[in-house]
């Protein structure tokens, strides 16, 4: 994935929830959206370098949506509407390995009472997908969620359920930062949904998380993480 116009600026504070100060290099501030709902532990420094996109909707409070931020030595995506998008288009390219045995693939598919990021089949087999944005860092692990998750727990039900029914079913987390080197589970944050991703591995579902570089330039694959 390719970043195109980005614009360069310091955090001043995010609030909110979906709103940030920015102080754009040409010394204007400015409201950005912040696409991202969790708390942002670890990846919240004020002062540090960030990047936004502008947004050309009339539509629109917003005229800027926050992309990502310089922590250390390199950067953090944190637009959770990214990787959804990105895992789609690789998973279709073969770029993630495990998935190219498919011939039909469609993104936000509707099971029961919950809807998946991804949805592939051949004539032998479905699978479905849930994709979840991983931003948190604890000691030189990547770890989610960052704040409770009710949807997110939902989900793992849902892929359990699938999974006791012959279908396969798997749970992706993307991991947009480069200072870690391995995943768990954010036990201490969210033990619930820890105990719900426990039993979803015990039924068979799948878990794999994918590293992704993040740059002003754009997003690339770099490898598969292991989990924890």
């Amino acid at each position: 994935m390719e970043y195109k116009s980005l614009l360069r600026g310091s955090l001043i504070r995010r609030y909110k929830r979906f709103l940030a100060d920015i102080r754009m290099d040409d010394g204007t501030g400015v409201v950005a959206h912040c696409p991202n709902s969790g708390s942002m532990k670890s990846c919240l420094e004020t002062g540090a370098e960030v990047y936004c996109s502008p947004v050309n909707d009339p539509k629109r409070k917003t005229r800027f949506t926050w992309e990502m931020i310089r922590i250390g030595d390199g950067w953090v995506g944190i637009n959770t509407g990214i990787p959804n998008q990105v895992v789609f288009d690789w998973i279709r390219k073969g770029i993630v390995p495990g998935f190219t045995q498919y011939s039909a693939y469609k993104r936000e598919v509707k099971w029961e009472d919950s809807r998946f990021d991804i949805y592939m089949s051949n004539d032998n087999e479905e699978c479905f997908m849930e994709v979840k944005n991983v931003t948190l860092k604890a000691g030189s692990q990547a770890q989610f969620p960052d704040s409770v998750t009710i949807r997110g727990k939902k989900h793992l039900e849902a892929l359990t359920r699938l999974r006791k029914r012959g279908v396969r079913a798997v749970m992706l987390y993307f991991v947009q930062r480069m200072d870690v080197d391995s995943f768990a589970p954010a036990r201490d944050i969210d033990p619930a949904y820890a105990e719900a991703l426990d039993r979803a591995k015990e039924a068979g579902v799948e878990v794999h998380i994918v590293q992704a570089k993040v740059t002003p330039e754009g997003i690339s694959f770099v490898k598969m993480l292991p989990a924890i």
